[in-house]
């Protein structure tokens, strides 16, 4: 995926926009048979409330096929209306109006309005939902028509419209909210026919859908449950399923692409040592983060300087450079600190043992320890910087895994936000990597590529998306049968 322009939202500063969404021309595809995948990520406590959504198989299941969301991020990147067909922006973006698309119906028969918006995106506000930052940035939304919404934010934000693709604010029926919550009654391209949390979901084709003809493929959907690798792949080998998410071994073929995916170790900086930067900078230091590339991803991804921000980013600053691995300066750093060497526990499999492996030469002494506060993550990252500083990195964010706080970071951040030029933009989204590179509370070693196992049967574009896994988990609308 290429960065993205701010210029397709914004033309030389100008602080107003509009993208129509108008039907996208695709090279005809059969439609008929049925996609099954393998999905990771699946819990007995899975549910369709959006607020809880985070693993691949829900995230694909709710935002990837029974709901829509206001805006969709296209595979190269682009973004273009779902259930809203316009956008245009006022009071140097502070005010969003957005125009809603018609004669749309839910699974219930329900007519789609404006009161189904403001339910939906209303409902994370003051939450623990990883939407929650969004919601709560809004000051009010106001019901203009039935098909059309004034979003009034506390600040501008030139990035607004890509929000309204969060996999969290799929739309509901506002009339049968707790009804579309625990049944799954969304406008997507496939009706729920059988859900149970964690191990299965099948559902089937809507007939006479606003999308006909430029997306959605298949008669039926059936998604399985499967956290591990070796389950993934042994049903891919055996042909009991056609894709999987984390797993190659077994598949016809593997599709991969670059993206904004990383490791994090988030290190909890609200408790000693972490608390004191040179500690933070002598672990930062103490990795090897060639080794963690070739051995934890077999050299599929590239390396990272402790940053967020990768290579799918518009304001990605390439000249920081991955941080070398530097035994000595993570001994400097901890004679800074008052130590002569240190004793973690550290959780995160493969690549805790490849950290320990490297950190022991600096005189930190790493043992792998499940459910230890020092921990790895996975990431998918996010397509603008705002949006994925303000999930992860704001002092107040609700993934703010560190619990890191810096007031010249988020200073910076709301600075960033409503401001309209790209170049002044670029200097303060380019600082506050480096702040994170030098200071921040997480150890990022790679960018991972997405790599997934796709059998023979299944065909997919030529472009596919990389913001989350499976074609930006829309690959139930994207893919066909070949």
């Amino acid at each position: 995926m290429a960065p993205i322009s701010r210029r397709r939202l914004f033309h030389s500063g100008v602080a107003a926009a509009v993208l129509m969404a108008t039907g996208v021309a695709v090279e005809a595809r059969p439609r008929g048979g049925t996609l099954r995948a393998g999905l990771s990520g699946a819990w007995s406590t899975d549910s369709w409330d959006g607020r809880t959504h985070a693993g691949a198989f829900m995230i694909a299941a709710a935002h990837g096929a029974v709901f829509d969301t206001l805006t969709e991020v296209a595979a190269d990147g682009s973004l273009r209306g779902e259930l809203a067909t316009g956008w245009e922006a006022t009071d140097s973006a502070r005010q969003w109006i957005f125009n809603l698309r018609r004669g749309v119906k839910f699974h219930n028969g329900a007519a789609f309005t404006a009161d189904d918006v403001i339910a939906s995106i209303l409902l994370h506000k003051g939450t623990q939902s990883g939407a929650a930052p969004i919601a709560n940035a809004i000051f009010h939304i106001d019901r203009l028509s039935d098909h059309q919404v004034r979003f009034v934010l506390n600040e501008g934000n030139a990035d607004f419209p890509y929000l309204m693709s969060d996999y969290h604010l799929i739309i509901y029926p506002h009339a049968h909210l707790a009804d579309a919550m625990q049944k799954g009654i969304g406008t997507g391209l496939y009706r729920v026919d059988r859900f149970q949390p964690g191990e299965r979901m099948t559902a089937l084709r809507v007939n006479g859908h606003y999308r006909d003809g430029q997306a959605g493929y298949f008669d039926r959907i059936e998604f399985y449950g499967m956290n591990d690798v070796a389950a993934q792949s042994e049903a891919l080998a055996a042909g009991r399923i056609d894709v999987a998410d984390l797993a190659a071994d077994g598949a016809d073929r593997i599709v991969q692409v670059q993206g904004n995916r990383h490791i994090s170790f988030a290190m909890p900086t609200n408790t000693q040592p972490f608390d004191n930067i040179n500690v933070r900078r002598a672990l930062k230091f103490g990795i090897d983060r060639q080794a963690v590339l070739d051995q934890v991803l077999g050299g599929h991804g590239v390396l990272a300087g402790d940053s967020p921000i990768g290579p799918g980013n518009p304001y990605f600053n390439p000249a920081l450079g991955a941080v070398s691995y530097d035994p000595d300066r993570a001994r400097w750093h901890l004679a800074q600190a008052g130590l002569t060497g240190l004793t973690l526990d550290l959780s995160g499999g493969l690549a805790a043992r490849v950290y320990a492996a490297s950190a022991g030469a600096a005189g930190i002494a790493l043992q792998p320890t499940p459910g230890a506060g020092f921990a790895l993550r996975d990431w998918s990252g996010r397509v603008t910087e705002d949006w994925m500083f303000s999930a992860g990195y704001l002092s107040s964010a609700p993934w703010n895994d560190s619990g890191w706080a810096d007031q010249r970071f988020d200073t910076l951040l709301l600075a960033a936000r409503s401001e309209l030029d790209s170049d002044r933009r670029r200097d303060l989204y380019h600082e506050m990597q480096a702040i994170l590179r030098d200071d921040g509370g997480a150890v990022i070693p790679v960018f991972a590529d997405w790599r997934h196992g796709v059998s023979a049967r299944i065909a997919t574009p030529q472009t596919v998306g990389n913001l989350w896994h499976l074609d930006n988990a829309r690959f139930a609308e994207r893919w066909w049968v070949a």
